[in-house]
């Protein structure tokens, strides 16, 4: 069994715009964010897929919908892609946390799965979730191409469980995954080899 799935982070939101944490809160695509799901759409249609997956949230609904309209494809949800919940800092900067709580801050700067913000989802346990997702998704579709849209934080967390880098060292390695960009993964009942990162679709 081999799938090769296309990772893609939603696009902007307003709180993205702002540099605010937006985990299980529903926010809505900004006119940039609009604009990169349209582009992801054009992608799509030049580099067409078999299914398109999508987390619940509307952020991630909505920007795979264009994808969707080009190949004629009805999305599937799943759960599991959701993003993480951010506890306290939901909604709110990691320097305006900084300013109430500067030592928990700086841990979760060092270590940001051994310390989290408080009240947050465990991020091992998001990882774990968004990778039995991804291999559900994987089995779900054996040599076809997957377009999956879903969110930044839960990604990066996948991304390095699936390539054995330790789920601590996801906001070093992988700063940041762009908005509509695309991350190219081949699944095998073996494993996970990484195609390509952050790429654009414009």
């Amino acid at each position: 069994m081999s799938a090769t799935l296309l990772l893609a982070r939603h696009g902007q939101t307003v709180w993205h715009a702002e540099n605010r944490y937006a985990g299980v809160s529903d926010v809505a695509l900004t006119d940039t964010g609009r604009a990169q799901a349209e582009a992801l759409g054009r992608w799509a249609a030049v580099h067409p897929v078999d299914a398109i997956w999508t987390s619940p949230l509307s952020r991630a609904i909505a920007t795979a919908e264009p994808a969707c309209r080009a190949l004629g494809l009805t999305p599937h949800r799943e759960a599991g892609l959701r993003e993480c919940d951010f506890g306290v800092v939901e909604g709110r900067t990691l320097a305006e946390f900084e300013a109430e709580d500067p030592q928990a801050a700086q841990a979760f700067r060092v270590d940001p799965v051994a310390h989290p913000f408080p009240g947050a989802e465990d991020p091992r346990a998001a990882a774990a979730r968004g990778t039995a997702a991804l291999r559900r998704i994987a089995a779900a579709h054996p040599d076809e191409r997957v377009l999956v849209v879903a969110h930044n934080t839960l990604l990066r967390l996948v991304l390095c469980s699936l390539l054995h880098i330790p789920v601590g060292e996801y906001r070093r390695v992988l700063p940041r995954l762009r908005n509509a960009a695309v991350s190219e993964i081949r699944v095998t009942e073996y494993g996970a080899a990484l195609l390509s990162l952050n790429i654009p679709c414009e």
